[in-house]
Formats: C-alpha cells, structure tokens, sequence
C-alpha cells in the first residue's frame, strides 16, 4: 500500500485536476507532498520502532495510513487532499521501515541477496502497476476509489499484523537525538519543498532560495551527527563504498527510474491523446519485465558481480530512456510495449543489485542505521524523481532549450516535444550513475554476491575507514 500510493495518482492527476478545477501539473503536489512526508518520518520512526517495539509501530503505522486513505477520499480540494496525503506519508513512514530492518536482521550475509530480492518486489511493481490500477479505477469508477481500496486492504493488513508481528518488547533507555532528528527532516523537508516550488511557474527565486536553505541543514546534520554522543544516525556507516554507493549512483539511478512512471503516463494521455485506462495497459509493459527477468536478476549478479551489474543496468536504463524520448502516437503498440517491458527488466536489475550492495559491508551493530539512511534516501529520490520530471516538462513546455531544437515545436504546440526532451534528459542523468558504479571496487560486496568462496579470491573488508 505505502508503496503503490506513491505514485498511483499518476493516471488520475487529470480527472483529480477537473474535479478540483486547477492544472494538471498543480496536482503532483500531492505525490510530492506524500514521499516528503514519508522521508521526513523515516528517522522518526526508526527510533520509535527501538524505543516502543516493533509491533506497536507497525499496527499504529496501518491504522494512520488507512484512516488517512478515508480523508483523501472524502476531501473537497487540493489543499485538503494534500494535508490527508501527508497524513497518509507519516504512516507509511512508520511501516517500511519496520518490515525491512525485521528482515535484516533476522538474515544472514549469505542469504541477504535472496532476502532482499524479495524486500525490493513492492518498491519495483507498485510505481509501474500503478498507472494500470490508477487508470482502470479512474476510467470505470472514479479517482475516490484509488483510496477507498486501502480499507478492506488496511484492515486485513492490521490483522495480519496482529499475528506475525512478534511482540519484542522496546528499548525504554534509547534516547532521541531532538538536534539531529530536527535538522536531518528540515533538511530534507526543505529540499524537496524547494524541487516543488522549481516545478511551479513563475516560482525561479523561492525554489532557489529553498533549495539553498537546505543544503546547510543537511550540512549541519552531518557534522552534528559525527559528534553527538547519542547520534540519531551512525555516519560510520559511509565508511564502506558499498554503502556510500547508496548516496551517490544509487540515489540518481532511483531518482530516474521514479521520474519514468510519472512521464510515461502523462506523455501517453497529454501527448498523445490517449485515456487512463490505455496509458496504464501500456506502463504495465514495465511490470512484465519485472517480473519477467526476476528470476534470473540473482544468478546474474551471482555470476558477474555486483559492479558488472549495476554498469549495465545504469547504460541499458539510459538506453531505453533514450529511445522513450523518440515515441510518437504513430509507433506501433508492440514496440512500444517491447521497448517498456525491456526499461521494466533493467530497472529490475538494477534496483535488486543496489538493494543488496548496500548492506554487503554493513556490521549488524549498525544495521538500524543503515537501513533508516537507506530508506530515507529511497524515498528522497522518489520525491525528487517526480519533481524534477515535472520541472522538466514545465522549463520545456514554456520553451526551454530542448535538445535538436525542439523549443520552438514545444512552443508551437507540439503536444510530445516537451516530454521527449525530459526523456532526453533523464538518460543523460542516467549516465552518472553509471560512471559512479565504474568507480566501484573489482569484488564490491563479494560476500554477499559469492558467499562461500576462498578468502584468497575474495578481500576483506574492512569494518572502519
């Protein structure tokens, strides 16, 4: 749930626009709003999960987000619908978290890449299936029920909770770090606000003013952080490559596959005309490749190493966003539905690989930390995803510089030039991704990719830089 209703009002921003009566790019501040509200809270809701006990955490994060779910139902506006998002946001903060560190911590290193094989299916399927759920609830019902489907689904969750959640008893002496926790979600709050407003128009100095203010945040978190006595993250965890890949290539491949699933929709439907519903069939191509290479994503990284891997998927994800940006509504369905279903397998790949690098040279002494850094990322890039395809497609819709000069055919009407650029663009952001991973270690994160082998073929790692 918390990952679908990420993106899931993707196929619906045109009806939700209609119905409030404002522009269909106006609308996203509800995404954004959403994954903010989750990135600010991850680190809250780590402590929280060590101070009170997991279980307590994860029933009251289901029952936050699907009473939230009811409000976005039933709201009236924009303004109203954005605050129920937020509210939805501090519940899904609350759930991931808690699930993945479970996992982590009851895995072994030889078998944290099946583990996390499994923990990266919601993260993968829910942005790409999303359009096909949005837009067939849209077409036949109505945007309300894209929320409404979260209470039956809530309950049952909540109840399953109630079973398989172990009642581990909390650690009533952890403290909470109020300085780091305050600058690490201003930070991050005030970054993604500043993309938000870059997305608007006429809004050029408040986004650059906000961007601005962040940055220092976020530096005085990091230097509180390294020297506070009772850090609300371990920074020590950047000591291994591995895991500072998460921060570098790792938060720009994630940023581009989010901004994906938000273009393709709305290039399908404003650029070439097409209902929800047949945008969504058509995004869904993604899903299938997916699901599709799945099975092979571990033996692949098993066999090549983990490097090898994510070079690949960052030229091959950079390829495929290459060929989206040259679309017309005259390319045939299949193509169309190939070239996705092959985005759908690097992305795959990709996200599985990076998934599992990250935690390789992690101590279990510091895997709490690692996981709320981690997570707090994801969902940061997420956010920014969005927001940069929609500031994307508002520069070149007002007749930006678009590659081959396409401003003037933007400019002129051209329905698709704008989004062909933003696809031009997000290959190109792509590509640095993998230049990072080219920077990465022979035998990155051998333990995890070859467990079992000779010391001799694989080096230690060190648990301190």
């Amino acid at each position: 749930m918390e990952f679908l209703d990420g993106t899931v009002l993707t196929t619906a921003i045109p009806s939700i626009a209609a119905d409030f009566s404002v522009p269909s790019a106006d609308v996203n501040i509800t995404m954004t709003a959403y994954l903010m509200t989750v990135a600010m809270g991850i680190p809250l809701s780590a402590w929280l999960a060590e101070r009170v006990g997991a279980r307590r955490v994860f029933c009251l994060a289901i029952a936050t987000f699907t009473a939230a779910s009811l409000l976005c139902a039933l709201s009236q506006d924009l303004t109203m619908l954005t605050l129920s998002r937020v509210l939805q946001g501090a519940g899904g903060a609350m759930m991931v978290p808690v699930g993945t560190l479970l996992v982590l911590r009851g895995s072994a290193k030889k078998d944290l890449l099946r583990a996390t094989a499994y923990l990266v299916w919601p993260g993968l399927l829910a942005p790409v299936l999303a359009p096909l759920v949005g837009g067939a609830l849209t077409t036949f019902l109505s945007w309300h029920w894209i929320f409404l489907v979260n209470l039956p689904l809530g309950l049952a969750a909540l109840l399953t909770a109630l079973r398989l959640v172990p009642a581990v008893p909390g650690d009533r002496s952890r403290r909470l770090d109020w300085v780091g926790l305050a600058l690490t979600t201003l930070g991050v709050g005030t970054v993604v606000v500043g993309l938000e407003l870059a997305g608007g128009r006429g809004a050029g100095a408040p986004a650059a003013l906000t961007c601005t203010a962040g940055a220092p945040l976020l530096g005085a978190a990091v230097w509180w952080l390294r020297r506070a006595r009772y850090p609300l993250f371990d920074l020590v965890v950047f000591s291994a490559r591995t895991f500072r890949a998460t921060a570098t290539g790792g938060f720009i491949y994630r940023l581009t596959i989010s901004a994906a699933p938000f273009l393709l929709p709305l290039m399908f439907q404003n650029g070439f005309g097409w209902d929800p519903l047949h945008a969504g069939v058509l995004v869904a191509a993604v899903f299938v490749g997916n699901i599709g290479i799945k099975p092979a994503t571990t033996p692949l990284i098993r066999h090549f190493g983990f490097k090898a891997v994510l070079v690949f998927a960052s030229l091959a994800s950079a390829a495929t966003f290459t060929l989206c940006a040259l679309l017309d509504a005259g390319t045939p369905e299949p193509l169309i539905f190939a070239l996705l279903a092959a985005s759908g397998a690097f992305r795959s790949i990709g996200f599985s690989a990076y998934a599992s690098v990250q935690y390789a040279d992690v101590l279990p002494a510091q895997m709490t930390s690692a996981n709320a850094v981690s997570a707090t990322l994801v969902q940061l890039a997420a956010a920014a995803g969005i927001a940069i395809g929609a500031l994307l497609i508002r520069t070149f819709e007002a007749g930006g510089p678009l590659p081959g000069g396409a401003g003037a055919a933007a400019a002129a009407g051209d329905p698709v030039a704008a989004y062909r650029a933003a696809f031009f663009a997000i290959a190109a952001l792509m590509l640095l991704s993998a230049l990072d991973s080219l920077t990465l270690p022979r035998h990155a994160g051998a333990e995890v990719s070859r467990p079992g082998q000779a010391p001799a073929e694989v080096p230690p790692r060190h648990p301190r830089a």
